[in-house]
Parts: C-alpha cells; structure tokens; sequence
C-alpha cells in the first residue's frame, strides 16, 4: 500500500465514505487537546488574515478554522466528493492539486495541510508550491503520522505498519528544504474500535481487505494509540 499513488489517492476519495470510516474511530480529545487544537493555535499565534487549507476533505477543520480566527480561508481539494461536501458546509471550496496551486506567489498569510502531505507524491512538489503562496513569514502548519501510529490494530493483523512518505519521523528534514524555521508538536490520540466488525471495517477502507479477513476475534473493545504530530514551519522574514 502506497498513501502517495496517485491512483490509491482517487480512490480512496472518490466518495466521502472510507473517510468517514476512520474518521468514526478517533475519541474525543480534553478541549485544547486535539490535533486540530493545536494546529489552531499555530495559526492563531501570527494573526493570519488570508488561510489556505489543502487537502481539506469534508472542510470540517476548515470551518473550526474560520470559527476560531477572523480571518478570509479558501479550502482546496482534488476529489469532487470532498470539494462538494466542503462547499456544502458554506467553506470556500476550489477543485485543484497541491502539485499545482491556482494562486499567485505569496498569496497567503498561512496554509494548513492536514494529514494529506503523505498523499502527495512528488512531495518536494507540493511543498515548494505551497511555499511559493506564503508571504514572507508565512506559516505552514501540517498534521501527520508516525510509523507507530495504530500499531495495536497492526499488530492484531500480524502486520507490519509503514512509514509514511511524510512523517513524524521525517517530516522535520522534508520541510527544513523549504523553511527556515520547523517545531514538531506531538500530541497524544487514541481510536477505539468497538469489536472485530469495526477494526475490519477500518482495514478494508484502506484497501487492505487481505489484513480484514485474518484479523482475529477479540472480545471486547481494541485501543490503539495514535502516533501524531503537528509541524509548525516558518517562511524567513
């Protein structure tokens, strides 16, 4: 399995439905705790006036985004699917590849990449274009997994998890080619899939069908700690 196919990317959003699989495992956080907490933060600290989040899916975390900060957000995404869902929300939604931003050089005080850079493939691409739409001192702040992340479901699979093209073990080298300033922020996650139905459900939505049908029965709940971090990375003045 290749997060960063091109083809696996089209698939998997196609439809909102394999999103909303493995977003429904994921246990609420204490307030302030969360991912997106954190990365609302960051954001919150330069006082942003124009956002761009890439990779934005259902524009949930564009919404908070703009609950949380007076600022003017475009969402972007490459799935019709997501792009529909996001507009749906009343989000500023445009149909387009990080690969390829339809903006002008330093066109954004801030860009938000939630959990999708490991999607882009080649990355260097994706991260010099959202480089180029940052103002100087513009902000990126990204969300990722590390290669621990869920280990209790692979290990009850008998498989192995693999690292991520963009991770919390290599995410910090990956963006200090294109800013001049990166702090990783870990945060603490954890999913809970309710009985083996649940687990398989998750597995098949990322494709892995052959891992679904060995999983063993369990009894009761499996708790799997998430492995996450949220980058903060800085344009030089």
């Amino acid at each position: 399995m290749h997060l960063n196919d091109d083809d696996y990317v089209r698939d998997q959003y196609r439809t909102t439905e394999k999103l909303e699989t493995r977003i429904s495992v994921w246990c609420a956080e204490d307030p302030g705790g969360s991912p997106q907490d954190v990365a609302i933060l960051a954001l919150s600290d330069i006082h942003p006036h124009r956002v761009l989040e890439v990779g934005s899916g259902k524009g949930s975390l564009a919404v908070r985004i703009a609950e949380a900060i007076p600022c003017d957000l475009v969402a972007l995404d490459s799935s019709v699917a997501m792009v529909s869902a996001s507009r749906s929300l009343g989000v500023e939604t445009v149909l387009a590849d990080v690969r390829d931003l339809p903006f002008a050089d330093g066109s954004f005080d801030a860009v938000v990449a939630a959990w999708m850079l490991y999607h882009v493939s080649p990355l260097e691409q994706g991260l010099a274009e959202i480089a180029r739409v940052l103002r100087p001192s513009g902000r990126l702040v990204a969300i990722t997994n590390g290669r621990s992340h869920l280990e209790e479901l692979w290990t009850a699979a008998g498989e192995e998890h693999d690292e991520p093209a963009f991770s919390i073990e290599n995410g910090d080298d990956h963006l200090r080619a294109y800013f001049s300033k990166v702090e990783r922020l870990d945060v603490a996650t954890h999913a809970v899939f309710p009985d083996r139905d649940a687990a398989a459900a998750y597995l098949r939505s990322i494709d892995r069908s052959d891992l679904a049908k060995r999983l063993p029965r369990f009894d009761g709940p499996l708790h799997a700690r998430g492995a996450t971090a949220v980058f903060v990375a800085d344009q030089p003045k």
